[in-house]
């Protein structure tokens, strides 16, 4: 074995991720681990992938959309359309995370006038129980 490999063990350990997720990632076409017998070696691509896969999935992205930013890699023309679509898709997530913290933070401040309501009625309802003994 060459020092280019890894095995899944020392994948997991180095992503932080575990042998179903990279078994998954493979079966969705997203890794492509060199088998030998039942075992199989991570080459310097994979972990390139992977690292990109978690990135991905950290901002949002679908699996799908990871496999199709990934599979232009491969075009051959220096990258440029993988970078610029991964831009524009990077650019849409980015509007929706946004909408989604606006709606968040709307949420938020309904739940704490909620609560401050809730607050002021149980106030009363112990008061008057209080008057009423």
């Amino acid at each position: 074995m060459t020092e280019d490999l890894m095995t899944i063990r020392e994948m997991c350990d180095a992503f932080d991720v575990t042998p179903r997720t990279l078994r998954f990632y493979e079966s969705k076409e997203l890794l492509f681990p060199e088998r030998q017998g039942q075992r199989r070696f991570f080459a310097k691509r994979d972990r390139g992938r992977l690292k990109l896969i978690l990135r991905g999935k950290r901002f949002g992205f679908s699996l799908e959309e990871i496999r199709q930013l990934l599979n232009l890699y491969e075009l051959g023309d220096q990258q440029q359309t993988q970078i610029a679509k991964t831009y524009e898709v990077a650019q849409m997530r980015l509007a929706d995370m946004e909408r989604q913290r606006e709606e968040l933070t709307e949420a938020i401040e309904d739940l704490k006038d909620q609560l401050r309501w809730g607050e002021k009625l149980i106030a009363s309802m112990n008061t008057t129980k209080k008057a009423a003994e």
